[in-house]
Formats: structure tokens, C-alpha cells, sequence
């Protein structure tokens, strides 16, 4: 059966009761603390904001990312890659030599600029089928890389230096990616084997590894229409994921933030909500702060805000060092889990939508939870070492 063909079932079942029941209480609760007047409200405000700041500015990173990634295609500059970092990625990703592209875009921009390429056929036809569903995890665990790093190493205070630890904060991540995707692979190959390419659009019978098609035309030409094909494919990415980044970050950011009013009172502005996740975490403290190298347990609050959004997160990073809650170890686990997470929740769904892999979603997401813990404890042991030996 086709993953878009719909089933017909009886219409009311007990899963009929049970839906409705579980919508009554899930937004009876947080209307219940929130007041149902401020809880709507802040729906609203808080999908409205995302649309306009958040989507609009990832269909902005996409646009150029498509562009970008479409004149490296159509230049060879991506087959130049393949063929150096092959032998690395191969080994560590099971991923050719041009998902190293994908990296550097999330790195500088965003998760779902990854897509852009994943959307040009000359970018493709590197991957096998089974590979294209971990994109979403390889570029997710680089995503806001740059913006996060840097922020880190502005946050030390005077007399300190948290290069080093945003550094190895990387290194986390990189661990983290690897771990993510290898475990995304094994539910992949299941679903689609280890021999169908990705896409045999208009390339059967070429040597994909030692040809590769270009546009007609002259050079200005070429790249002037690889520019607007590219940023074409953003824009349509860009509103493809309108859906999942509404509906999910919203529901994320209301169960992540507390009230915004003066004495913690709700004023129904966006993106208050019910801080739920926090406690969570707060109750997961006593097997985390082990791993993780936390003096505080409301360090906590970075890595599992960063589930929702990695900017709010390093936004309670200024906080932290002025309450004396956290330093360096905390800065390299920082980095590596809001490199590493950087918001997946909120844009896991939209960008495995994206790539026509909605049915492993569970298994992507499962898969990089447990890669953000790993880069979090690698980051935490390499930062002890660091500390032992310098």
C-alpha cells in the first residue's frame, strides 16, 4: 500500500473517544493554569510570531542555501567534494562525500536548509534511497552551529576564555551527529534496502561518480538560472514546512515557558505557557547532572528548552554565568546539545515531510534524541580530559 493511500475505516471507533477526550484535557489543563482567555491568545500570538519571524526567515535561509547549493552543483564544486571527502564520510556517516555540503550549510544557516539540496537532483544522485530520510539528522545536528559557537565565546565573563570549551562543544556535536544518524541508518535500511539510488530522474545509464549534468548556455548563463532554480526550490520548502513549524514549536514553546507577567502572572502573550518540559527535566536531574557535569539542576532548563528552540535556550545562558550556575563544563555541553538538538522537535516533522519520509518521523526523532545525549556526555568526559590535561 502507498504511503498516501488512505484506509477506510468505520466512522466513529474507540480511537474517536479517545482523541477527543485527550484534546479536552491537554488544552483543559493549561487553560485551567493559564486562564482559557490568555491560553488562546497566546496560540494565536505565538503561531502569528513564528510565521512571520521563524518560517519567513528559514524560507530566507533556504532561499540562499538553495542558491548556493545549485551553483556548487552545477559547477562540479559538490562532485570536487564528493570525491575528497569521501573516504572520510564513507567511514563515519556511511554518507557520501557530498553530505559534507549539507553540513556546512546547516553550520552557517539553519536544520532545514539541508533540504534545499536534498531537493536538487544533482545533489542526489550521490545518495542511495535509504540515506536521503538522514539528512534530517545530519543537518539537524549542525544547525544554528556558527550563531550558537560564537555566542558561547562572547558569554565568558572577564578573565576567562570559553573558547576551548565551545570548541569541544563542536566536538560533542560531531559525535552526536555520527551516533544519530548511524542508528537513523539501520531503521532506513529496513524500510528501503541498500541498493535503490535516490532518484534516477533523467540519469539512467550515466556514471553518476564520473559525469554529471549541467544547464545550457554560457557561464553567466548557467549561473544566473542555477541562482533562481535553487531559490526556487527554497521557497517551496519554505512553505512546505509552515504546517509543522506552527502546530509543533507552538505546542513546544507552550509546554517549555512560563508566565510573562510581573509576580508570574499570565497576560496571554506569546510564547507563555505551562513549563512542563523543565519540570521534567528537573525530575530526570539525578540521572543527567552525572552524565552531563551539572552543578545546578537548573542547567537542565538549556538542553531540554533547546528541544524547542535553540535560541530561546542560549538566551538563559547570560543568566546562568550572572547566577553563578554554570561555567565552562556547562558551555561545552551547551554547545554540543544545542548544536546537536537545536530545536528538532519544531522542525523534525516539517523537514522529514519535506524529504517524502513522514512514516520514519518516530524513528528520526528517536534516533537524534538519543545523538544529543551523546554529544551533551561526550562533550561533558572530553571537557574533564581537557581540564586534566592543560
Amino acid at each position: 500500500m502507498s504511503k498516501n493511500e488512505k484506509r477506510v475505516v468505520v466512522s466513529v471507533s474507540k480511537e474517536s473517544y479517545l482523541w477527543l477526550i485527550g484534546f479536552i484535557v491537554f488544552f483543559g489543563l493549561l487553560g485551567n493554569v493559564m486562564g482559557m482567555k490568555n491560553m488562546f491568545n497566546t496560540l494565536m500570538s505565538t503561531a502569528h510570531d513564528l510565521l512571520l519571524n521563524t518560517v519567513f526567515y528559514i524560507m530566507a535561509i533556504a532561499v540562499i542555501a538553495g542558491a548556493v547549493g545549485a551553483l556548487l552543483v552545477e559547477f562540479g564544486v559538490i562532485s570536487l567534494i564528493n570525491k575528497v571527502l569521501s573516504p572520510l564520510m564513507k567511514p563515519l556517516y556511511d554518507m557520501p562525500g557530498a553530505a559534507s555540503v549539507g553540513v556546512l550549510t546547516t553550520y552557517l544557516s539553519d536544520n532545514p536548509a539541508i533540504i534545499s539540496l536534498a531537493k536538487d537532483k544533482g545533489f542526489v544522485r550521490y545518495f542511495k534511497k535509504y540515506q536521503i530520510p538522514a539528512l534530517t539528522n545530519i543537518g539537524t545536528a549542525f544547525g544554528m552551529g556558527l550563531i550558537v559557537t560564537t555566542f558561547m565565546i562572547g558569554q565568558a565573563p572577564s578573565g576567562q576564555n570559553f573558547l576551548p570549551a565551545a570548541v569541544i562543544g563542536n566536538v560533542g556535536a560531531i559525535i552526536g551527529s555520527i551516533v544519530s544518524v548511524r542508528l537513523m541508518l539501520r531503521h532506513t535500511k529496513k524500510a528501503y534496502g541498500t541498493e535503490a539510488p535516490a532518484s534516477n530522474e533523467g540519469e539512467s545509464g550515466m556514471d553518476v561518480m564520473n559525469l554529471r549534468e549541467i544547464r545550457q548556455g554560457s557561464v553567466f548563463q548557467r549561473a544566473l538560472e542555477a541562482i533562481l532554480d535553487g531559490g526556487k526550490t527554497g521557497v517551496d520548502m519554505g512553505l512546505s514546512i509552515i504546517p509543522g513549524v506552527l502546530v509543533i514549536c507552538t505546542l513546544v514553546m507552550m509546554l517549555t515557558n512560563g508566565p510573562a507577567g510581573d509576580g508570574g502572572v499570565y497576560i496571554g502573550a506569546k510564547y507563555e505557557g505551562v513549563p512542563v518540559l523543565p519540570w521534567i527535566g528537573q525530575k530526570l536531574s539525578f540521572i543527567l547532572e552525572p552524565l552531563l557535569g551539572f552543578k545546578h539542576a537548573e542547567a537542565i532548563a538549556f538542553p531540554v528548552t533547546a528541544l524547542g528552540a535553540v535560541g530561546a535556550a542560549i538566551g538563559l545562558v547570560p543568566n546562568f554565568i550572572k547566577s553563578g550556575l554554570i561555567g565552562a563544563n556547562e558551555i561545552a555541553v551547551f554547545t554540543a546539545m544545542g548544536m546537536c538538538w537545536s530545536g528538532y522537535l519544531s522542525t523534525h516533522v516539517a523537514m522529514m515531510d519535506s524529504l517524502d519520509a513522514r512514516e520514519l518521523t518516530n524513528k528520526a526523532i528517536l534516533s537524534h534524541t538519543i545523538g544529543g545525549l551523546a554529544a551533551g556526555i561526550s562533550a561533558h568526559f572530553i571537557y574533564m580530559l581537557y581540564t586534566m590535561i592543560f
